[in-house]
């Protein structure tokens, strides 16, 4: 990994390559395997969200699909008022066990 997988306990990132290169690692295949892997998984959940589904995995947390409300918004610039349409936005709420195994590790 480089130099952003040294800084992951500090508050980095995990890019998607990472996850690909862990799993590759953890399951002892290819690359190429593993990119397969993490990327059927995102889809699934990509269109299970699509479709309104919840998604849950225990100890880690779940996935919904808000719903807001249209309203009136201002432009900034101009100072106009202006319709903001409704709209579904994806929200994850972190589950019990995750939440304190983050606290648990003084990040």
């Amino acid at each position: 990994m480089g130099e952003r997988g040294k800084e992951r306990g500090k508050g980095g990132t995990m890019n998607k390559a990472e996850l690909i290169t862990k799993v590759s690692e953890k399951a002892n295949v290819t690359q190429k395997v593993a990119k397969v892997i993490v990327d059927t998984l995102f889809d699934g959940m990509k269109e299970s969200l699509e479709k309104g589904q919840r998604i849950e995995i225990r100890g880690f947390g779940s996935f919904v699909v808000r719903n807001y409300g249209g309203y009136k918004g201002r432009n900034p610039k101009t100072g106009e008022i202006v319709d903001v349409p409704p709209k579904k936005l994806p929200f994850f709420k972190v589950g019990k066990e995750l939440k304190e195994m983050v606290n648990a590790g003084g990040a």
